[in-house]
C-alpha cells in the first residue's frame, strides 16, 4: 500500500454530518450537547438533476466496512479513530462514518443517489467530527445539498457538499469535497476531504483498509530474565506467542530497550505505516491468555529450581500445544479453564544436561520437526533469555542447550546424535551456550551435517514475521552504484571499502550516521523466506549509501571447509537462488572450522573457491574471513578478497587510522584493496571518523565500485590453502 504513504495536496475537511450513534447499552448521545433520541441513518431525497443522467454503478470492491490506518491518516482528536461503512446498491450508495467509540462517539450516516444529482440532506446535529475541538457547527434544521459521482473506472467516488455551519461571527456557507479511492489492493481505501477555507498545507487525509484484515495483538515485554526470579511472565508468555503465531500472525511483542535486537519498536512502527496492520495492546498475562486462548490446549509446568526443564517445557508446548508456566503460574491458568497436559517438577532434579536431554529426546524428539532444531544458548546459570521459543514452538521444535566442544565427550555426542537426525540444510536456530563451548565449535559441527545456522537465541517475534508476507507488488532493489557497461579504471589510490557484521539485526543500522557514507551490510538472506517482512522494512529504509551484502557462506550461516563436499555445490547454489531474489549480487563468506580469527587456519582451499565462481556465476565479487583471512583471486573481473582489517569497536580511532595508514605502507603497489569489516557495535559516525583522518590518497568507494575495480586491476597475489577434500 505504498501509494497511500503519499500527502495529498490541499486537503480540508469536515465529513458529512450529523447524526449521534445510539450506544449498544442504551444510552443517550454521547457527544456533549448533542440531542437525545435521534436515529442512526439520514436519508437523502433527489433534486434537480434530471433522473434520467446514467450514472455509474462503483467497484464492487467499496462494498463492506473499513477501519481506520491511524499512523498513516489525519489525527481524530477527540474521537480517536474512526469506521467506514459502504454500501452500493444500483445508483444509489450509503455511506456511515462512525466516529469515536465508547463515551465519545459519533456516527453520521447518508444515502445518495449518485451520477450528479443534487440530495438534500437535512442536518439533525451540530457535531462537526473532523475537528470538534473548533468552534464551527454544524446548523440544526438547515440542509446541505449533496452530489456523488463515480470515476469512469469505478475506482473513486467524489462526494461534493454544500452545507452551512455557525461560527462565532455568524453564518457561514462551506463547500468541501471528499474523495473516496480504493488503494492499489482492493482492501485498501482513501478519503481526501478538500475545503477551500483550510489551508493546503495541512491535508486532511484517511487511510483505510478493510475491516478484519491484518489485526493482530500486541504486548511490551519487561526485563525479566533471572531463571530463579520473574522468567517465568515472559517464559509464559512467549509461550502463548509461539502456539498463537502457529498458522497466522495474532501476537506481537514489542521488547525491552536493552534487547539485543533493537528493531522490535521500528518494525512495530513499519507493519502499521506500510504494511497496514492494526493492533490492539495487552497489558497483563491473564489479559494475553483470555484473548489468546482459542490456540491453547492447556499448560506445561516447568521446574525453577532446574534450569534446563524449561527447555524441555519449550519442546513439549510445541508438540502438545501447550503455554508453559511455573507452579506459581498454575492458578492463573486453571482460572482460564486449562487442564495440565505436562509437569515437569521433579522430573529431572539431580540429572545433568545430558541426562536431561537425552531423557527429553528420547521421549518426545520423534514428534519434533526434522526441518528445525532450536539450541536454546547464549546466557547461562541464572539468566536465560529465549527469544527464539516462540518460533521453536510454533514450528514444533526439538530445543536443547548442549555442549559442541569434544572435550564434553557426553553432551558432545548427544548434540552430534540430535544434529545428525536432521535433514541436510534444515534450519538450527537460536545460539550456543557462552559457558559451554564456543560459536566456531557450535557451527562446525552444524555445518559438517550441511545444517544452516539463524542466530541469536534472543532472536525476537519470528513466529509472528515468518507469518507476515511484504506488501503486495513489493520488490526488492538494492542500491546498485555500478553502471552496466562501464569500464571501471582504478587510479593510483588506496581504495577501502566497508562492510558490517550482523548489522541488521544487532548492529549499527539504528545508529547515527548511516547514509553519510558508502557502507555495506551483511544481510541475512534467509529472510527472504523466513522473515520477508523484516526485510522489507530495511530495503524500504535504506539510503541510497547503504548496499546489501549476501551472507553468510551458504543460506545461512555455515563454514564452507566444514560443509561436506559434495553438498557444498547444493548449499551455494540455494545461497545464489535466494541473493538473486534480494536483488544481492556479492557475496560473503568465513571458515572458523580449522580454528579462529588469529591463531587458526582461516584461509580457504582452491575447491571452496572454485565452487563459489561455479555456482554464482552473475555474482561481482566475493569477501571472505571475519579478521583477516588471506585468501584471493580474480577471474574474469570477479574478485575473491579478503578482509585485510578488522575494526574491533573499542579501538581507539586514531590508533585504527594509524593501522590503515600502515597497512597502505606495508602494500605499496597501487592500486591497493584494502577491504575492512567493521564489527557490528560500532557506529558509521565512529568509522566515518576514522577514514576522515586518512589522507587524500585513501577513497572509500561503494562495495559493488570496489569489486569492478579490484577486478580491473588485482594488485593482490593469488592465494588458497591447499587441501584434500577427499580426506573430509
Amino acid at each position: 500500500m505504498r501509494a497511500l504513504r503519499r500527502v495529498p495536496p490541499a486537503l480540508v475537511g469536515a465529513l458529512f454530518l450529523t447524526i449521534p450513534r445510539a450506544l449498544s447499552a442504551g444510552t443517550t448521545p454521547s457527544v456533549p450537547g448533542s440531542p437525545p433520541g435521534l436515529g442512526t441513518e439520514s436519508s437523502a431525497s433527489g433534486g434537480a438533476t434530471p433522473a434520467s443522467v446514467p450514472a455509474a454503478q462503483g467497484a464492487p470492491a467499496f462494498d463492506g466496512e473499513w477501519s481506520l490506518l491511524p499512523l498513516k491518516s489525519s489525527q481524530v482528536d477527540l474521537f480517536r479513530t474512526l469506521s467506514l461503512k459502504i454500501e452500493r446498491d444500483g445508483a444509489r450508495v450509503t455511506i456511515e462514518q462512525d466516529w469515536g467509540r465508547g463515551q465519545y462517539a459519533f456516527r453520521t450516516a447518508m444515502t445518495l443517489t449518485t451520477g450528479g444529482t443534487v440530495n438534500e440532506v437535512p442536518v439533525t446535529n451540530r457535531v462537526w467530527p473532523t475537528q470538534p475541538f473548533m468552534g464551527v457547527s454544524m446548523k440544526v434544521g438547515s440542509k446541505q445539498q449533496v452530489t456523488a459521482r463515480w470515476g469512469a473506472d469505478g475506482r473513486t467516488l467524489v462526494v461534493e457538499r454544500h452545507y452551512t455551519v455557525l461560527v462565532s461571527q455568524g453564518q457561514r456557507e462551506i463547500r468541501s469535497t471528499e474523495t473516496y479511492k480504493l488503494g492499489a489492493s482492493d482492501d485498501q481505501l482513501t478519503l481526501d476531504i478538500v475545503r477551500p477555507t483550510r489551508d493546503g498545507g495541512t491535508p486532511l487525509y484517511y487511510a483505510f483498509k478493510r475491516a478484519g484484515t491484518k489485526e493482530a495483538y500486541m504486548m511490551r515485554l519487561e526485563d525479566h530474565w533471572t531463571v530463579a526470579g520473574d522468567l517465568d511472565r515472559n517464559a509464559f508468555l512467549i509461550s502463548l506467542q509461539g502456539l498463537a503465531n502457529t498458522d497466522a500472525p495474532r501476537l506481537y511483542f514489542v521488547y525491552p530497550d536493552n534487547w539485543a535486537f533493537g528493531f522490535t519498536p521500528d518494525l512495530y512502527r513499519f507493519y502499521q505505516t506500510d504494511l497496514d496492520y492494526t493492533f490492539t495492546e495487552l497489558k497483563t498475562p491473564e489479559a494475553a491468555l483470555e484473548a489468546l486462548k482459542p490456540w491453547v490446549k492447556g499448560y506445561i509446568v516447568w521446574d525453577k529450581a532446574v534450569r534446563s526443564s524449561l527447555d524441555v517445557a519449550f519442546t513439549l508446548a510445541g508438540v502438545k500445544r501447550g503455554v508453559v508456566v511455573s507452579a506459581d503460574q498454575i492458578p492463573m491458568v486453571e482460572k482460564a479453564g486449562l487442564k495440565p497436559l505436562a509437569d515437569l517438577r521433579g522430573m529431572f532434579t539431580g540429572m545433568d544436561d545430558t541426562q536431561i536431554f537425552r531423557k527429553a529426546y528420547d521421549t518426545w524428539g520423534p514428534e519434533t520437526s526434522r526441518e528445525t532444531l532450536v539450541w536454546m544458548g547464549g546466557e547461562s546459570g541464572k539468566i536465560m533469555m529465549p527469544g527464539i521459543a516462540d518460533y521453536a514452538i510454533a514450528k514444533r521444535a526439538f530445543v536443547a542447550d548442549l555442549s559442541t566442544d569434544p572435550k564434553d565427550t557426553t553432551e558432545y555426542a548427544l548434540a552430534k546424535e540430535i544434529m545428525s537426525k536432521q535433514k541436510p540444510l534444515s534450519m538450527v536456530m537460536g545460539w550456543h551456550s557462552y559457558a559451554k563451548d564456543l560459536e566456531r565449535q557450535f557451527v562446525t559441527m552444524t555445518s559438517s551435517f550441511a545444517l544452516r545456522v539463524e542466530g541469536l537465541n534472543t532472536y525476537p517475534d519470528l513466529s509472528f514475521t515468518s507469518m507476515t508476507p511484504p506488501e503486495p507488488g513489493f520488490e526488492f532493489h538494492n542500491h546498485h552504484n555500478v553502471v552496466p557497461g562501464k569500464v571501471y579504471k582504478p587510479e593510483n589510490k588506496v581504495y577501502i571499502t566497508c562492510l558490517q557484521s550482523d548489522g541488521l539485526g544487532l548492529g549499527a543500522w539504528r545508529k547515527p550516521g548511516r547514509g553519510s557514507m558508502p557502507y555495506a551490510w551483511e544481510t541475512t538472506i534467509n529472510w527472504t523466506w523466513m522473515a520477508p517482512a523484516m526485510l522489507e522494512y530495511y530495503y524500504s529504509t535504506a539510503t541510497p549509501n547503504d548496499l546489501f551484502v549476501g551472507a553468510l557462506t551458504g543460506p545461512g550461516y555455515m563454514y564452507p571447509k566444514a560443509i561436506p563436499p559434495k553438498m557444498l555445490p547444493r548449499v551455494i547454489s540455494l545461497a545464489d537462488t535466494l541473493m538473486r531474489k534480494l536483488d544481492i549480487n556479492i557475496f560473503e563468506t568465513m571458515d572458523y572450522s580449522e580454528g579462529a580469527t588469529i591463531t587458526g587456519n582461516t584461509e580457504l582451499p582452491k575447491y571452496v573457491v572454485d565452487a563459489y565462481y561455479k555456482a554464482m556465476p552473475d555474482a561481482i565479487g566475493f569477501a571472505n574471513g571475519y579478521a583477516p583471512a588471506y585468501t584471493f583471486a580474480s577471474r574474469d573481473g570477479r574478485p575473491f578478497i579478503s578482509f585485510d582489517y578488522y575494526l574491533s569497536p573499542d579501538r581507539p580511532e586514531a590508533a585504527a587510522a594509524a593501522d590503515i595508514e600502515e597497512l597502505a605502507r606495508l602494500n605499496p603497489q597501487r592500486p591497493y584493496f584494502l577491504l575492512i569489516h567493521v564489527r557490528e557495535w560500532s557506529s558509521i559516525k565512529r568509522v566515518k571518523s576514522i577514514l576522515d583522518r586518512l589522507g587524500p590518497q585513501f577513497e572509500v568507494v561503494p562495495m559493488d565500485v570496489f569489486m569492478k575495480l579490484a577486478g580491473q586491476d588485482p594488485t593482490f597475489k593469488e592465494r588458497y590453502y591447499p587441501s584434500n577434500p577427499g580426506k573430509r
